[in-house]
């Protein structure tokens, strides 16, 4: 079956009344975003049983069309790995398309890696081997060439097969609602929503630093947010995180004592300068509260525990044929075994799972050896 490139306003509105009535669509973006802040969009591709076509966002006025059939009740969109193409709609309007069904969580209900790639799930489902020589393609140049497009095709025409295979194995084995419950989690518009005030999250090690310190890299990491999506610029082609950091250390007050941090150049030193003495001095003054929760490393007695929680939920995994990951992460494990109650880390049906395996080593929790 080819691939029709949709490329006018008739062609969409026509195509978008052909979907409305499939029970489900499979549905892949290209974008690009090395360049910028927000993605640009430069492809949507659509599949179902009967036709694949591929719309062409920088040929057209509008998606409109498109984005109301993606954001109906109907049909159910289906995605692999989904996240970073939902972030891709929520940069353009704010909301993201909904339900869906995501192929890398759904194989991960079937003991599938929860991290499988498209190309492998694809192979070990149809046996077919993708092309990945378009992998790092400038999806923005035009004219698209006949291989471009073949393999932008291919992202949705196997999709097809894989979802059939998903969604009739979960069904044998009345899993449908599990992997439900967790793709809705992912078309929460707040999972996507770039609060600049919440910025400091991202930053790794800013635990690590005194409170007042702390509060200077929110600061700062607010400041470059903002800045960031006003010039639609990477986070990173505005001021790196290691000159975030190596500002709060070094704590300069005076345009002399910005020369030496590191990775700010001359021309970022002219055109931040000001702006960055400006929020440090205003960071200075501010309550000196820690925002990272304090790290204690796990005691010896208290990281064998976690190796004995992990061997158990693997052993489970395995046996029901789940990823492990799935079932309890690492995470999950070690508020364990700094005490935290079975029910208030897992729920439903992770709960019933695991409390008989997990009883015994509960018990150990109360008085580790370390």
């Amino acid at each position: 079956m080819s691939a029709e490139l949709i490329t006018a306003a008739a062609e969409l509105s026509d195509l978008c009344r052909a979907l409305e009535s499939s029970d489900w669509i499979a549905l892949d973006t290209e974008f690009l975003r090395e360049r910028t802040y927000s993605a640009r969009l430069c492809l949507v591709q659509v599949a179902t049983p009967e036709l694949i076509a591929i719309v062409d966002p920088l040929a057209l006025e509008s998606l409109a069309p498109l984005s109301a059939l993606l954001n109906a009740p109907r049909p159910r969109k289906v995605l692999h790995a989904a996240r970073q193409d939902l972030e891709v709609f929520h940069d353009i309007e704010r909301r993201v398309p909904a339900p869906i069904f995501d192929t890398q969580i759904a194989a991960a209900y079937l003991g599938y890696d929860d991290q499988i790639g498209y190309a492998a799930l694809v192979a070990a489902l149809t046996g077919v081997t993708l092309d990945k020589a378009h992998t790092r393609t400038d999806w923005s140049q035009r004219p698209l060439s006949a291989a471009q497009l073949q393999y932008a095709a291919d992202d949705v025409r196997y999709l097809r097969p894989v979802y059939e295979t998903l969604f009739e194995r979960l069904e044998s084995r009345h899993r449908l609602d599990w992997v439900e419950e967790d793709c809705l989690r992912l078309t929460d518009p707040a999972l996507y929503a770039n609060d600049p005030e919440l910025a400091w999250r991202r930053l790794r090690g800013g635990g690590d630093l005194p409170p007042a310190r702390q509060q200077a890299l929110r600061a700062l990491a607010v400041w470059r947010e903002r800045e960031a999506q006003e010039r639609n610029l990477p986070r990173a082609w505005v001021v790196r995180d290691e000159t975030l950091f190596d500002l709060v250390h070094r704590e300069p007050s005076t345009a002399q004592e910005l020369h030496g941090i590191r990775g700010l150049e001359d021309s970022a030193r002219r055109r931040h300068g000001d702006k960055i003495l400006a929020v440090l001095e205003t960071a200075r003054h501010a309550d000196p509260v820690p925002l990272w929760p304090p790290h204690s490393p796990l005691l010896p007695g208290q990281a064998a525990l976690v190796k004995q929680f992990m061997a158990a939920a693997r052993t489970v995994a395995e046996a029901a044929e789940l990823a492990p990951a799935v079932l309890a992460t690492r995470r999950d494990i070690e508020q364990l075994v700094r005490g935290a109650a079975l029910e208030d880390i897992f729920s439903g049906w992770r709960a019933d799972m695991l409390r008989a395996p997990f009883t015994p080593l509960l018990d150990q929790v109360a008085a580790p050896k370390g």
